[in-house]
């Protein structure tokens, strides 16, 4: 039996969750380090893995060696994966296989191709293709479009260019006159890209005090989060950027993390023309080609300033000293889909920490846990309350739908108000921003006999109708059903009734009104190819369309000084929700729509068309009073014990049979209750009744779910949810209690929605 000095703990990437032990050879010792990706061996095959730690003894005998060590991932990424498997309840493969993109796990290479430059003078080219051209036309066909290019070409592109075969090529080569050489091509999203220089911005005191602030942790390799604070338009980006290059100067890295992809291009814009070093783009849209070979320059410390999207969490950047975390708030930021169910504004403070960097978080309307945070002094506040570059903020006006419904006798997408401000922004040559968080032109179709909507039938979803489809379409699985003549439900033939309003059915609502008019639209349906979202706004940038018209991809981050005009077409829609976080949510969207007027020159003006005028949350956003909204809000928290003074666990439970998944919910709700007795004083925890999930049926699978809050001297806790995770993983783990392998068992901590 061999012996090996050091043993390694294995993490394998596959669908196996217990660590294996492998001994580490002589060869190997210097490189097999924790965060090491390697390659083991697995019953005969070779499978890649990921060291979890070293040991001096393994757990079992015979061991296996490590094949070969492929390379490091980082020490700062395996704590912070290590923190991730403990607070999320994820094992380490999940984790891996979040932070490394799948074409880096799989056998990903770098792309060569082959390079022609000339070997000969442009005077002795000229000669020998004078005196070929009669006998040998390809060959000087070839030599003429060589003898325009500066240095060389792509074999790909000579041959397209000049319409001859590689044989012409080949034969050049051999005779001396052209070289031809392999060649690694960079993939990188922004290898080509090139825009004009700009200079530093003069900041105001309050964004040089926000800025000092910054720099002040950065200088000192201190880990200290900061909240950036500011009403929209107000230069936080401008912060942003001086704080990075204080960051290079002293030779660290940055990372920007941003919610939507929509929002990279115009930052990108901003970023490109700041910096003279590379940059790197992270997000899901990128070509396996151009995330391995990103991934690569950023492993190698080629690239220090990432922006990116929700995993560029997990880039492997060097000597990271700071973070930005631009529109804080936003939902997207969190994993809501599956597993990892991970927060990446809260990974990257705990990446922060880890590597002592600052983060800075920046918001117009932030979450009320992080400015509860700031208030009571965990994190450094700085607020900017007026517009950069002498902006204002736009008069915002409240319409009652209900008084429009009335003059109108009947529904209309748009108030007497909206119309007229949309007619004033086409005669003057400004844009105009309409918003709805609907797609498609119908939201649904209701048989009139027994008012049921037509539903898919693999999930709990009303089918939505568009203009140029012939089907009715399931927006969450893609079912497609024709237009029905009789209804599902009461086999009636009764007439049936559209309802609901999407984008589709606003943006042909406005054509009827203004024929001429110039319209985008901007939502999934329409961004659904790769660089679909640069393109639309690009043009919208522009001056290519008088109106663009979208749902909440249109509400942050965009920037066009054009926009004098926006309209809010459904206001109150996310207030029905049966969440605690409904108020939140619809007063910061509120707000960041209204923030796209008048940014720049001309005063901006926001229209607010809602059924429910009283209605608090839609003043205090009309007001832009956000600190009002958060006091107001946070007595409602803390009276009922909602985030941010109890920590929240979501356990969700899915499957085919609908009594079978009902019948483990509440069997494991009781197990668990009973369990938390023993392990928590009875004030500290309080364990809720199972329900259907908000989509009870997905894709035929059903769900039920229940929440746990944890309460410690009246804050939420990571270590009472460690804890928590503990206890319910013994649960999990006891023999006598095994679930079914039909039922799926998930667990959201600190989920964002309680309903869905």
């Amino acid at each position: 039996m061999t012996t090996y000095t050091k043993y390694a703990a294995v993490a394998l990437d596959l669908g196996f969750n217990k660590l294996l032990d492998y001994g580490i050879e002589e060869k190997d010792l210097a490189l097999a380090l924790p965060a090491s990706v390697v390659e083991v061996p697995v019953r005969g095959f070779l499978r890649k893995g990921y060291i979890v730690k070293l040991k001096s003894k393994p757990d079992f005998s015979p061991v296996l060696p490590i094949h070969r060590v492929l390379f490091p991932l980082g020490d700062d990424l395996l704590k912070l994966i290590s923190w991730m498997s403990r607070y999320y309840f994820v094992p380490f493969k999940k984790l891996f296989q979040a932070a490394l993109p799948p074409i880096v796990r799989k056998k990903g290479k770098e792309k060569e191709q082959f390079f022609v430059t000339r070997k000969k003078s442009r005077e002795e080219l000229i000669a020998l293709c004078i005196s070929i051209r009669e006998k040998n036309p390809a060959k000087a066909a070839l030599l003429e479009v060589m003898l325009q290019v500066e240095k060389g070409l792509f074999l790909s592109e000579l041959l397209a260019q000049s319409g001859k075969g590689q044989g012409a090529v080949t034969a050049l080569v051999k005779e001396g006159a052209l070289n031809l050489e392999k060649v690694v091509v960079d993939r990188s999203l922004l290898t080509h890209a090139e825009y004009f220089k700009t200079k530093p911005k003069v900041l105001n005191p309050s964004q040089n005090s926000a800025l000092q602030a910054i720099c002040k942790t950065l200088e000192a390799t201190e880990f200290k989060t900061h909240l950036l604070f500011g009403i929209t338009g107000s230069g936080k980006t401008e912060v942003y950027l001086q704080a990075i290059e204080r960051a290079l100067a002293l030779g660290k890295s940055a990372l920007v993390l941003v919610p939507e992809i929509t929002l990279t291009t115009q930052l990108l814009e901003r970023f490109l023309s700041r910096f003279d070093e590379p940059l790197a783009v992270w997000h899901s849209a990128l070509s396996d080609g151009e995330r391995f070979d990103t991934f690569q320059k950023i492993k190698r410390g080629d690239i220090r300033i990432v922006i990116g999207a929700r995993s560029a969490v997990f880039c492997p950047l060097h000597n990271l000293g700071l973070i930005i975390v631009d529109e804080e708030h936003e939902a997207s930021y969190k994993q809501s889909e599956e597993p990892p169910f991970y927060h990446a504004r809260d990974t990257a403070i705990m990446r922060g920490k880890i590597t002592a960097a600052t983060v800075v978080l920046g918001s117009a309307t932030p979450s009320l846990e992080s400015f509860y945070n700031a208030k009571s002094g965990k994190y450094a506040l700085s607020c900017l309350m007026s517009r950069a570059e002498n902006s204002s903020l736009p008069s915002i006006r409240i319409v009652d739908m209900r008084k429009e419904f009335d003059k109108r006798k009947g529904f209309t997408n748009f108030s007497d108000v909206l119309l007229e401000s949309i007619e004033k922004r086409l005669k003057n040559g400004e844009q105009t921003l309409l918003f709805l968080n609907r797609r498609g032109y119908h939201t649904s179709m209701l048989c009139l006999s027994c008012n049921s909507p037509i539903k898919c039938i693999h999930c709990d979803l009303s089918l939505t109708f568009y203009k140029n489809k012939p089907d009715l379409v399931c927006n969450l699985c893609g079912f497609k059903v024709p237009l029905p003549k009789k209804c599902p439900s009461c086999k009636g033939e009764a007439p049936f009734k559209f309802k609901g309003v999407g984008t589709e059915q606003i943006e042909r609502s406005l054509h009827a009104v203004f024929p001429s008019v110039r319209t985008i639209r901007l939502d999934s349906d329409t961004t659904k190819h790769k660089g679909s979202h640069e393109k639309l706004l690009k043009a919208f940038g522009s001056g290519k369309a008088d109106v663009l018209i979208g749902t909440q991809m249109i509400a942050k981050g965009l920037h066009f000084p054009e926009v004098t005009l926006v309209g809010i077409l459904n206001s109150d829609s996310s207030l029905n929700i049966p969440d605690f976080r409904a108020s939140e949510t619809t007063f910061q969207l509120m707000m960041q729509v209204a923030g796209r007027a008048g940014r720049g020159m001309l005063k901006g003006e926001v229209v607010i068309q809602t059924f429910l005028p009283e209605n608090p949350v839609i003043h205090l956003a009309a007001n832009q009073n956000f600190e009002k909204f958060y006091e107001e809000e946070i007595e409602t928290r803390r009276t009922f014990h909602y985030p941010p003074f109890s920590s929240m666990v979501k356990l969700i439970f899915s499957g085919l049979d609908e009594q079978e998944v009902l019948g483990v919910a509440e069997r494991l709700r009781e197990e668990l209750e009973e369990a938390l007795k023993g392990a928590f004083p009875p004030e500290h925890f309080i364990v809720h009744p199972v329900t259907a999930a908000g989509h009870a049926k997905v894709k035929d699978r059903y769900t039920f779910q229940f929440l746990v809050r944890l309460m410690k001297g009246g804050e939420g806790s990571g270590e009472y949810i460690i804890k928590f995770n503990t206890i319910f993983s013994l649960i999990l783990k006891d023999k006598n209690k095994n679930l079914p392998p039909s039922v799926k068992v998930n667990l959201d901590v600190n989920p964002l929605s309680t309903f869905f």
